[in-house]
């Protein structure tokens, strides 16, 4: 084995894995920053915030099915940790690394010290130490192992030393990549054939079946097979907001996202439904509302990669523990060549409340109201988007307007949500456009979610990572209105306004004084030419919409 330092080991073991960039806040690793430079074409985006480097890493795993690399020093692990907590909802491949306290140090009131390394066991699949430069070949082969196999998930590697400046020792080492962990999924495991069977039998028996399709069907890329057994079947599909893009809206089968975050006809047909598939969710409370959707005593078939998600909120359950493309691909190659004609009539019902939601929701999706409805927005863009798009989206009302209102009209197009922390998207999408640079990025997000992470506008223009982000502005977390009207009494007060409005600000004034484009839109006709004008801007954009604070996103019914 050749002789080198922990630094050049480290350096080429991320570069035979196909790593383009890592997100970091300094100091840490620095030799091996110097190596990247001087060994890779990796590129190393200094950020503002370690939370926010972990969010970029975020979306870059996400958006290239690759691992995400995201480090902090020492004393910045515990805002690491914080940031890991989105990708570790959402099953994302993250790599953490950050530094940790040298044994001649512990103890002693080192300046800095901070013991983080527990704090991350919680959020991360695998929490360990690198104590002398000889583990570095073997525990990042093992990272990018756990990270990328079974459901995926964020892992952590401490550094020893609060910059991690172990990586200074020399050693025979081998720098050698296991390429076969350097994507997600790096096994298919197959499913049973007797449950296969099963599966089908019922789904046939079945007089108004519908498919969700769930986040595992997206890490999978089980779309195009999920989207073909539904046509043969005659099958109906709702998704979760992590698998919107396993169907577009524009698909006949497609009925919307279902549960909290939801369209309405999406969970109007699961409630009717007496048999629901989910591929590869772990129906959770969001997608299920809270475990009214499908209604209790339903029949379900469940298909997941991890087994202890199968039949946990459904008795009952029809397990298939394999793979979701492999799964949905087995079902397909096992299916009669159409499906029965009794379903013709569920398909018409389907049709008709699919129909009927966007009958009763056109007015708010084309209205010209100033300030500007939200719907329109999501109108607005549905039709305006590329068809190559990566939408990133942040929880909230973000997540709710675009979950419902925002139709994905591509198959061609990528969706990707927060899995519950506001601020998130912004700086996931430029982790996004770092992993796939020759796609169009859009962001949505709320004046309150922009203001977590402004600073990352200056990241996106030193490092001119051209996306494109709309802001929601209505100068208010207006979700909280109900909230803090309950909480006195339904009784509006000036007191209870303070807990959610704050000072109206323009988020484009801001972008051009940081050097991003920054584009302020009052009136509806003006949406489209500044959507126009981002995505032709030769530098990162930022589109401020003023929206009415009274407009609060519908939500799903409590009784079905």
């Amino acid at each position: 084995m050749p002789k080198m330092t922990g630094a050049q080991c480290l350096a080429d073991m991320l570069a035979g894995y196909g790593v383009s960039h890592v997100f970091m806040v300094p100091a840490i690793l620095r030799r091996t920053m110097a190596e990247l430079e001087r060994r890779t074409g990796i590129k190393r985006l200094h950020c503002h915030g370690e939370k926010s480097a972990a969010y970029m890493a975020d979306g870059y795993a996400r958006a290239s099915g690759k691992p995400g690399i995201c480090m902090a020093q020492q004393v910045g692990g515990l805002n690491l940790a914080a940031g890991l907590r989105d990708a570790w909802l959402a099953h994302a491949p993250v790599i953490a690394m950050t530094g940790g306290t040298l044994p001649r140090d512990r103890y002693r009131h080192v300046y800095q010290e901070a013991d983080n390394f527990a704090a991350f066991g919680p959020y991360v699949k695998w929490n360990a130490t690198v104590d002398s430069a000889q583990r570095i070949p073997d525990m990042v082969r093992q990272a990018f192992r756990v990270a990328t196999s079974g459901r995926p998930g964020p892992v952590h590697l401490q550094f020893q030393g609060f910059e991690g400046q172990v990586d200074v020792e020399e050693a025979e080492l081998d720098p050698a990549a296991e390429t076969q962990f350097a994507h997600v999924p790096p096994f298919r495991p197959q499913p049973e054939p007797a449950r296969i069977a099963e599966a089908l039998a019922r789904l046939a028996r079945a007089e108004r079946p519908v498919i969700v399709a769930g986040g595992g069907c997206r890490a999978s890329g089980a779309g195009a097979a999920l989207r073909a057994f539904a046509e043969r079947m005659g099958i109906p599909v709702a998704t979760s907001l992590n698998g919107r893009d396993s169907i577009p809206n524009t698909h006949p089968l497609s009925v919307g996202v279902v549960g909290s975050y939801s369209r309405a006809s999406a969970c109007d047909v699961v409630a009717e439904a007496d048999l629901v598939m989910f591929v590869g969710s772990t129906a959770g409370s969001l997608v299920t509302h809270f475990w009214t959707l499908p209604r209790p005593g339903t029949a379900v078939i469940q298909i997941d990669i991890e087994p202890s998600a199968i039949g946990r909120n459904y008795t009952d359950t029809l397990g298939i523990q394999a793979d979701a493309r492999a799964s949905v691909e087995a079902l397909l190659a096992a299916a009669g060549a159409a499906a029965p004609k009794r379903r013709n009539s569920w398909l018409a019902r389907v049709d008709e409340i699919c129909r009927d939601w966007r009958k009763a929701n056109a007015h708010l999706r084309e209205s010209d109201a100033v300030p500007i409805r939200p719907e329109r927005i999501a109108g607005e863009i549905s039709g305006l988007l590329p068809e190559d798009c990566i939408v990133v989206v942040d929880t909230g009302h973000a997540g709710m307007w675009m979950g419902g209102m925002y139709d994905l009209a591509h198959d061609t197009q990528s969706y990707m949500r927060s899995a519950g922390h506001l601020g998130w998207a912004f700086p996931a999408g430029l982790g996004a456009k770092c992993a796939a640079p020759d796609r169009p990025v859009f962001v949505f997000t709320g004046d309150l979610g922009i203001w977590y992470h402004i600073a990352e506008i200056e990241t996106a223009v030193r490092w001119n990572i051209r996306t494109v982000t709309l802001v929601n502005n209505n100068r208010s977390g207006n979700q909280s209105m109900a909230g803090y009207g309950r909480a006195y009494e339904g009784k509006a007060t000036d007191k209870s306004r303070e807990l959610w409005v704050h000072n109206p600000v323009n988020f484009a004034r801001i972008a051009e004084e940081i050097g991003a484009l920054g584009l302020r839109v009052e009136k509806p006709s003006d949406l489209k030419p500044a959507l126009a004008r981002a995505f032709a801007a030769d530098r990162p954009a930022v589109i401020d919409v003023v929206t009415d604070i009274d407009a609060i996103a519908p939500g799903p019914k409590w009784e079905y």
